[in-house]
C-alpha cells in the first residue's frame, strides 16, 4: 500500500479547505460538537448582541442552541419589554430583554458555565476584579437591592452583580474591606454603555 500520494495531497486538501466560505477551524473542536461555549463581551453573550431580534430562533441560535427558550412581556421602569428566559432544565440560565419586536437591549447571565472574555464569572470575588468600589459600582436597585453593581473595566457595556453578607443599609456600598470577599452573581450584558 503506497501512502506517500496521500501525504503529499494532504496539504493541498487543507489549504483547500481553509477558504472554504464561513469554514472555521475551531469548529473543529471537541468543545463545539455538542453546542458551543458562549461567552460574555463588550459586544455580546455569544451570537447575541445589539442586532438580534427578540425572536425566539434568533435568540436561541445565538446561544448554540444550547437551552430551552421561554419567552413572555413585563414592564420595565414603565415600558413594556419583551423577554426570553434561556433554560437548563427547570433552571432559568439566562434571561434576554430587548423591545417587542425590536432588538436585544440587555442579558442577564446566571450561568456558571458561562464566563467573559476576560475570565471572569460567577463566582469571582470582588478583589479578583476591582481595588475599589469608588468610581465602577453603585447600590443595586429593584431585584438586586442589597447587592452591589459594578461596571466591568474591561467594557462599559458589561457589569457584575456582586453579592455577599452586610449589616448595613441597602442602598449604600459596604466599604472595600467588605466587598473583597463578595462574589459575582450575575454578569449583565447591556446594548448601551453603562
Amino acid at each position: 500500500m503506497n501512502i506517500r500520494p496521500l501525504l503529499l495531497g494532504l496539504p493541498l486538501l487543507l489549504t483547500g479547505c481553509s477558504t472554504l466560505s464561513n469554514f472555521s477551524w475551531s469548529s473543529l473542536s471537541p468543545f463545539n460538537w455538542f453546542g458551543g461555549s458562549v461567552e460574555v463581551s463588550g459586544k455580546g453573550v455569544g451570537g447575541i448582541n445589539a442586532g438580534t431580534s427578540m425572536t425566539e430562533s434568533a435568540l436561541g441560535e445565538g446561544l448554540n442552541n444550547n437551552y430551552r427558550m421561554r419567552g413572555g412581556m413585563a414592564t420595565s421602569n414603565g415600558q413594556i419589554v419583551a423577554y426570553y428566559q434561556a433554560l437548563d432544565g427547570d433552571n432559568v440560565k439566562l434571561v434576554i430583554t430587548g423591545e417587542p419586536k425590536g432588538y436585544a437591549q440587555r442579558v442577564d447571565v446566571m450561568d456558571p458555565k458561562i464566563a467573559t472574555e476576560w475570565g471572569s464569572k460567577l463566582g469571582t470575588p470582588f478583589s479578583d476584579l476591582f481595588s475599589k468600589a469608588y468610581g465602577a459600582c453603585k447600590p443595586g436597585e429593584g431585584d438586586e437591592a442589597g447587592n452591589v453593581e459594578c461596571v466591568a473595566e474591561q467594557s462599559r457595556y458589561v457589569t457584575y452583580i456582586f453579592s455577599g453578607k452586610w449589616a448595613g443599609p441597602q442602598d449604600i456600598i459596604p466599604p472595600d474591606d467588605t466587598l473583597r470577599n463578595w462574589t459575582v452573581s450575575k454578569i449583565i450584558w447591556h446594548a448601551k454603555a453603562q
